[in-house]
């Protein structure tokens, strides 16, 4: 199979890979839906496919917004050419004269060695660049009023990556990170808005030594008690740690985790919310759930899903779950107080989808039954399944139900009076996934077996 960044450019071939690739990707996803037992290659295969059409998604759009013409029989207005080259801004930026520039082109003037404004011939007090976003939205309006598509003023995917200048571009808001309060606020704001919309930033982090500490260096030094300023940190180290290359080193920087956990106890909702995202992110390395989970950072994520706040449990539920994959984390979530928590809010009818896989994924770990069994699992799991629609919920409750039994046999009696009121298990036998049929099963037949040694007694 091609990797992302070697395929085609020709835009028949790219199209012609991308229905292959779905073809296959569709028999991928149908195994492990449909197959109890799924291997792992199977699905690190479908995460392959994914990355490289999500490449070609993006040579497409890349290729899409370089194709731009501007129409030489336009007259633009003059304060939208650039005076280096007097044709259309794509990128407007403000030098320290106060002047505007289209980006390329003034960076190569400053690269050449040039310390003065081109137009005032002032010397410049600094180099560094700041895009012109009222320009730039002046452009584009200007651009669509007189029906002509937008010109992409942003246009930094390519095939190779980030060019000089905006790896230039790049190193100049980092250094803006040591400055003062206001340029640390907006260079934090730009690279948030870039690593969003812009792979090859993200790309960058990987690529400059102590990038990521510099990002960070502001709300370890005191300033994340500036919310703005501590969200878009937060929320730019998201972004970082979407690019598969980035995760090990954004998990392995010292000072990472540690921020990210106070992060999770104080900040914004965002801020919370996308703390507890980069780290269901990072998790997705197994070298990464052991860091985090020995860091002890499943406890702020389990009070911040006992706190309950709607806009934040997704983000909260999807880390807690990624993290106990691992045997050692399920150990750390039940000691940190997880089984109490999920039970709760289940009872309320609280996230029930997320929280029960949650459940099930604790339900190996024998502390963690035992609790659930102490603290009314049983006629709780057993009344979602006669209310929910949902089979992946239904085969959860049961997967739990058969454990505890398994564990605790007293709590039979429970499922036998459900059986004499409602054949809840018996209903799930018949019509339920292969899975819960099985465990449905299970359950039925220690349940006579227990029956059957009471009227023999």
């Amino acid at each position: 199979m091609a990797k992302p960044g070697v395929l085609d450019s020709d835009p028949e071939i790219m199209v012609k890979k991308a229905l292959e690739l779905k073809k296959e990707l569709k028999k991928l996803v149908k195994s492990i839906v449909d197959d109890e037992d799924i291997s792992i290659e199977t699905i690190e295969k479908a995460k392959e496919i994914l990355c490289v059409l999500k490449d070609l998604k993006l040579r497409k759009k890349s290729q899409s917004s370089m194709s731009f013409k501007i129409n030489k029989n336009v007259n633009f207005p003059d304060e939208f050419k650039c005076p280096l080259s007097n044709e259309l801004m794509r990128d407007p930026v403000i030098v320290a004269s106060g002047q505007t520039y289209d980006r390329p082109f003034i960076q190569k003037w400053i690269n050449a060695g040039n310390r003065t404004c081109p137009q005032t011939h002032q010397v410049l007090s600094h180099t560094l660049l700041t895009p012109n976003h009222l320009i730039r939205e002046m452009i584009e309006k200007w651009s669509k009023n007189h029906g002509l598509e937008s010109c992409n003023v942003i246009s930094y995917i390519n095939d190779e990556g980030a060019k000089e200048a905006d790896q230039n571009h790049f190193l100049c808001l980092l250094e803006k990170m040591s400055s003062t309060l206001s340029d640390k606020k907006e260079a934090a704001k730009q690279l948030r808005l870039l690593t969003k919309k812009h792979p090859c930033f993200r790309v960058l982090f990987c690529d400059f030594e102590n990038a990521i500490p510099q990002l960070l260096k502001p709300i370890c030094e005191g300033d994340s008690l500036n919310h703005d300023l501590q969200e878009d940190v937060i929320t730019t180290l998201l972004n970082i740690s979407i690019h598969d290359n980035n995760k090990k080193l954004v998990a392995e920087t010292p000072m990472v985790i540690p921020i990210l956990m106070k992060a999770l106890r104080c900040g914004t909702i965002e801020t919370r919310a996308n703390a507890a995202a980069t780290l269901f992110t990072l998790s997705a390395l197994d070298s990464n759930k052991e860091l985090i989970g020995k860091s002890n950072a499943l406890k702020p994520l389990i009070d911040l899903l006992e706190e309950g706040n709607p806009l934040v449990m997704k983000d909260v539920a999807s880390a807690i779950f990624t993290l106990c994959m691992m045997h050692d984390n399920k150990a750390r979530a039940v000691k940190d107080g997880a089984v109490r928590v999920i039970m709760t809010k289940m009872k309320n009818r609280v996230h029930v989808d997320e929280l029960l896989a949650i459940l099930a994924l604790l339900s190996t770990h024998q502390k963690a039954v035992l609790e659930m069994a102490e603290l009314g699992a049983v006629p709780c799991l057993l009344s979602i399944m006669r209310e929910s629609s949902c089979e992946r919920n239904k085969e959860n409750c049961v997967a739990v139900l058969q454990t505890i039994c398994l564990y605790d046999r007293s709590k039979l009696r429970e499922i036998k009076e459900e059986e004499n009121s409602y054949r809840t298990i018996s209903e799930l036998a018949k019509s339920g996934t292969s899975r819960a049929k099985r465990k449905a099963s299970g359950i039925l037949e220690r349940l006579h077996r227990v029956v059957n040694i009471t009227h023999t007694a």
